[in-house]
C-alpha cells in the first residue's frame, strides 16, 4: 500500500488551508497514495490566533471539504485540526478549550484520534487551552493497520507500543515540530527510536518550515518515513512537498520475528 506524507505550511484561514489540503491530496492520489497524512494543524497554524475561534466540529465546513475530497480521489486521509472541546478554569478566567484532532476519513473509514499526551514542556503548558485525548486510534485500508499519533505523543514509546500491539504496521503523526536549536535532530531521532520500540513503519508528515520567523511553532520540514527496522525509507527537504513509500506488512513481520521486542 502507497503512503504519502504531504509537508504542507498551513496559515491562521481554515478556508485557505482546506484549497491547500485538497491539492496535496490530488497530488498524491495522482502519484498513486492510498492514505495521504498531513501535518498538525493543518485547519489552522499555531500561533495565528485564538484556536477555539476558528475551532471546528467534526462535521463543520473544514471536516467536510477533506472528507468531498478523500471520496472523490477514493484516498484515507489524515489530517490535523482543532475541534471544541471543554471549559476550563485557569488564572481566575473560563477558557474555551479545543481537542487537538487528527481527522481519518475515506471510502470505508470515518474516525478521529485526539491527542493524547499535549505539550506540556518547557514552562509552556498547552493542556491549558486543548483538551487531552483518552482513546487509542487504529484503521485498516487494504489489509493494512495503521495507528495514529500527533507530535509530542512520539516521546511516549508507551503509546506506539500498544499502537503496535493492536496490530498497527505503521503509525501516522501529523505534526508541528517547533523549530529551534536541535530540534531537527530530535525529530529524525524520536522517529527512528519509535520504530525501533515497535517493529512499525513511521509516517511523520511536519509543517514545513517557515521562510520567515513567526509566533507560533510551525516545523521544520523533514517529513520522514521510517522502516521498521529504524531505517529512513523517505525524507522530505524543508519546504513544502510530497514523499511517498509503500508499506511492507512481511517486513514488519520479518522484523517482528528477527527482533522481538513486542510482549509475546
Amino acid at each position: 500500500m502507497r503512503i504519502a506524507a504531504a509537508q504542507i505550511l498551513s496559515t491562521g484561514d481554515p478556508e485557505k488551508n482546506l484549497v491547500t489540503v485538497t491539492e496535496a491530496v490530488r497530488e498524491a492520489a495522482a502519484a498513486g497514495a492510498r492514505v495521504v497524512v498531513l501535518p498538525e494543524a493543518s485547519s489552522q497554524a499555531f500561533g495565528t490566533g485564538r484556536l477555539d475561534e476558528r475551532a471546528e466540529e467534526l462535521d463543520g465546513p473544514f471536516a467536510e471539504g477533506v472528507r468531498a475530497v478523500a471520496e472523490e480521489t477514493g484516498t484515507v486521509v489524515v489530517v490535523g485540526m482543532f475541534r471544541p472541546a471543554d471549559q476550563a478554569f485557569r488564572d481566575g478566567r473560563t477558557v474555551n478549550r479545543v481537542f487537538n484532532t487528527a481527522l481519518i476519513t475515506g471510502p470505508g473509514v470515518d474516525d478521529h484520534y485526539d491527542k493524547i499526551h499535549t505539550y506540556d514542556a518547557f514552562d509552556y503548558e498547552e493542556s491549558a487551552t486543548v483538551k487531552p485525548g483518552e482513546r487509542v486510534v487504529t484503521f485498516d485500508v487494504d489489509g493494512v493497520r495503521l495507528g495514529v499519533a500527533i507530535c509530542f505523543d512520539l516521546r511516549f514509546p508507551e503509546l506506539f507500543r500498544e499502537l503496535a500491539c493492536r496490530g498497527a504496521h505503521a503509525v501516522v503523526v501529523p505534526t508541528s515540530w517547533a523549530d529551534g536549536p536541535g530540534k531537527l535532530e530530535q525529530w529524525l531521532l524520536v522517529t527512528r527510536a519509535r520504530a525501533m520500540d515497535t517493529g512499525c513503519y513511521i509516517v511523520g508528515a511536519d509543517q514545513a518550515l517557515p521562510e520567515e520567523e513567526t509566533d507560533g511553532p510551525t516545523g521544520v520540514g523533514h517529513s520522514v518515513v521510517v522502516g521498521p527496522d529504524a531505517g529512513i525509507v523517505e525524507e522530505a527537504g524543508d519546504r513544502p512537498g510530497i514523499i511517498y513509500a509503500d508499506i511492507d506488512t512481511e517486513a514488519v513481520a520479518q522484523q517482528r520475528r528477527t527482533l522481538p521486542v513486542l510482549p509475546r
